[in-house]
């Protein structure tokens, strides 16, 4: 469903906008931060709300998920936006499968992609910390401020990118660019994951106190 929103309301926003990037990006932007709002407050009680594998490595990483737990949802992961991408296809009578030509190039996207995937671990590791009912609210206003502060307009998950990669629109990554994007979204989650085992004990001392 998420893949399906983000791939979807870039088709409208574009038929739409007529020719204009920026109206479109608004479009595409609004629609995947209310998705987001809805389908980790709805689906978080079940299953973590694990939709993106770069998150699901740092809840690995920190032992909150075990290794074939996190190799099982990494499939489904996969699995579950590039059958987005296919629905979206649908829906708008476009080829079910395509090959993306949107070139995304350049260590500028990646290192957008390292810190769009940095500010959202981030925003769930913290905003969890210290009032896990307002994540769902985070999750979706930090992808909405990276769709516009990031110039790879915040992908921040390799199982959509792999998805994007696999719908040549709005939306799109070229698979040629794909790596790049995802190897960046896992170094930037790492990196959050590093940081706030610094930042958080220091902040638990300081309520302590």
């Amino acid at each position: 469903m998420l893949t399906g929103v983000v791939i979807g309301s870039g088709i409208m926003a574009s038929r739409l906008a007529g020719g204009n990037d920026a109206i479109a990006l608004i479009g595409n932007t609004a629609a995947t931060a209310a998705i987001l709002f809805v389908l980790v407050s709805g689906l978080g009680p079940i299953s973590g709300a694990h939709f993106n594998p770069a998150v699901s490595l740092v809840m690995a990483v920190r032992r909150e998920l075990g290794v074939a737990m996190f190799a099982a949802y990494v499939v489904v992961q996969v699995a579950g936006c590039v059958s987005g991408a296919i629905l979206a296809h649908a829906m708008f009578e476009l080829p079910l499968l395509q090959v993306s030509t949107h070139v995304r190039s350049g260590t500028s996207q990646v290192l957008s992609e390292g810190v769009a995937a940095f500010a959202l671990v981030f925003a769930i590791l913290t905003v969890s910390h210290w009032r896990k009912e307002a994540v769902p609210a985070a999750v979706a206003l930090v992808i909405a401020a990276g769709y516009w502060w990031t110039a790879s307009t915040s992908f921040a998950n390799p199982a959509i990118t792999i998805a994007r990669a696999l719908s040549d629109t709005f939306a799109g990554v070229r698979p040629a660019d794909a790596p790049g994007f995802i190897i960046g979204q896992f170094v930037g989650a790492l990196a959050a994951a590093a940081c706030c085992a610094l930042l958080l004990p220091k902040a638990r001392l300081a309520a302590d106190a």
